[in-house]
């Protein structure tokens, strides 16, 4: 596993980077899964791991979800903690008509937590959608409100808990 100094670079870097996303639309990916089948399809779809230190994809979770994550490469395939995972993840939902943007279930591996990798995709969301007012579904908010009071200070919605609009659906 790497060292705590190259680890801590490799961090710094990652959230220097957060424009250096790879997307791959739901689409595409939901027609190449389903071998040109689609919208028909069983089961939930396979997340690919690009080659870009960000990445947005469907998620693998919530139908109709997007997911928005961050890969480290340094890391040590033989370490069972951190193979085949993302440092960070977090699906989130966007409305255009309301412009409102809900994020859901944010998780960072525990050897990366508290370095602000979740603040950076995050706040890369809201760059990428301003003007949008931001919250959460609430399901795992009580775990964690200094997190969600700290990261939704000055964020209009403030990450507060909402329902989803009727333009969206809550994933589930």
């Amino acid at each position: 596993m790497a060292d705590a100094g190259s680890r801590d670079a490799e961090i710094r870097d990652l959230i220097a980077s957060t424009a250096m996303l790879g997307r791959v639309s739901g689409r595409e990916l939901l027609l190449r899964l389903t071998g040109g089948r689609w919208p028909r399809r069983s089961g939930w779809p396979v997340v690919p791991r690009l080659a870009t230190p960000w990445q947005d994809t469907v998620s693998n979770e919530r139908f109709g979800w997007r997911m928005r994550a961050a890969n480290l490469r340094a890391h040590d395939p033989d370490d069972a903690s951190v193979r085949d995972e993302f440092v960070f993840e977090v699906d989130y939902q966007i409305c255009r008509r309301c412009r409102i943007g809900w994020v859901e279930q944010p998780h960072t591996l525990p050897a990366y937590r508290r370095r602000g990798l979740a603040a950076a995709g995050l706040a890369a969301l809201r760059r990428e959608n301003p003007g949008y007012a931001w919250h959460t579904l609430g399901g795992h908010i009580d775990g964690s409100p200094a997190f969600w009071n700290t990261i939704g200070a000055e964020v209009p919605g403030g990450y507060r808990p909402r329902r989803v609009c009727a333009h969206v659906t809550a994933g589930g």
